[in-house]
């Protein structure tokens, strides 16, 4: 009966032991013999194999499989928009016609147009007495709703449904409620003795009218994002706060406005934003002069005026330049977060 292979290494690997302990030597490790079947193995699935080649396709080539779909319709719809609003914001472009190259003319005609200038500070003083407001009515709510109130999820979810109210639907509602002949809020005036005020015709009373409407749409989704932050802070510094004698306004203003500044700042940039690209309220509650920001453009938005400047006038090369203006200021306020978040997270680090 012959010896298998296994038991013959075995024996010249146990001699040699033997060898090197008679000379005085440590005799090395004995030598371990890779089965027929796994040597084949090895050799076929090794790093030069096909398997292993495939598996390194499959490991770097499936993700951005699975991501293209995004990029390619970024670059259909948000890209090449882009790209081509650019374009034509060089160009004087009437709606049908060639385009004719202007350079920067278009730029320049809005640094002299008082009709942009006029949007430009109407979309500001609109964002503030909008803005400010809005948030700070949605911080009360968060705090009361952080306590524990009877029917505090009815009340959660109450105050959400405004923002689920179409932009239409809530705008046509107020523009009955401010009708200067009808409308309930001046009866509301007439009846503590002030005199009825024309809502739509008036510069600040127009502008107030529609900030009413973006306040009331948005302060419960921000007063949602603020609940949600408050719930993340500790218990633990508020029953620090309770034991050193600090009142609930106290507590409220030293410890939950801190804790919750990062949110507070992300809301005032997210409002800001929505306030720059502020179309569907103004241009709905004036009816027929919706789009001109009523009769004296007494609340014409940046969005207004390029709408208008693209399709009623025509002028396609002033409505990107517009469109452009508008990205840079975006870009602007986005990069004022990005400083100020960076200073806060080296202070926090410090």
């Amino acid at each position: 009966m012959s010896a298998s292979p296994h038991a013959s290494t075995w024996k010249d690997a146990t001699r040699g032991h033997l060898r090197t302990a008679e000379r005085g030597g440590t005799p090395p490790p004995p030598a371990r013999a890779l089965p027929p079947a796994s040597r084949g193995r090895r050799r076929r699935s090794g790093p030069g194999g096909w398997r292993s080649t495939l598996y390194r396709w499959d490991v770097k080539a499936i993700p951005y499989v699975f991501i293209t779909p995004f990029f390619l319709t970024f670059a259909a719809f948000g890209l090449f928009p882009l790209i081509y609003t650019g374009w034509l914001s060089l160009n004087r472009v009437e709606l049908g016609g060639t385009p004719e190259w202007k350079g920067l003319e278009n730029y320049t005609d809005l640094a002299t147009s008082e009709f942009f200038w006029n949007a430009l500070l109407n979309t500001f003083t609109i964002g503030v007495i909008s803005t400010v407001p809005q948030l700070l009515m949605a911080l009360g709510l968060a705090h009361l709703l952080n306590y524990k109130l009877r029917g505090r999820g009815f009340f959660r979810v109450a105050i959400l449904a405004p923002y689920a109210t179409s932009i239409a639907a809530a705008t046509l509602v107020f523009a009955q409620l401010f009708n200067t002949d009808y409308g309930m809020i001046n009866g509301v005036l007439d009846w503590v003795g002030i005199g009825p005020i024309d809502w739509k015709n008036s510069k600040w009373p127009a502008q107030i009218a529609i900030s009413v409407i973006v306040t009331w749409r948005w302060t419960g989704y921000n007063a949602l994002i603020y609940l949600a932050a408050m719930q993340a802070v500790p218990q633990d510094l508020y029953e620090a706060a309770s034991l050193d004698g600090a009142s609930r306004w106290r507590q409220f203003i030293s410890v939950t406005i801190p804790s919750i500044r990062p949110t507070i700042f992300f809301t005032i940039i997210v409002s800001t934003i929505g306030a720059t690209q502020l179309f569907g309220e103004p241009m709905l509650f004036g009816g027929s002069v919706g789009i001109s920001g009523g009769s004296g453009h007494q609340f014409q938005t940046l969005s207004l005026l390029m709408y208008e400047k693209g399709w009623i006038t025509g002028a396609l090369g002033s409505a990107s330049a517009i469109a452009w203006v508008m990205l840079a200021l975006l870009l602007l306020i986005g990069g004022i977060q990005a400083l100020v978040s960076r200073r806060n997270r080296k202070k926090l680090g410090d």
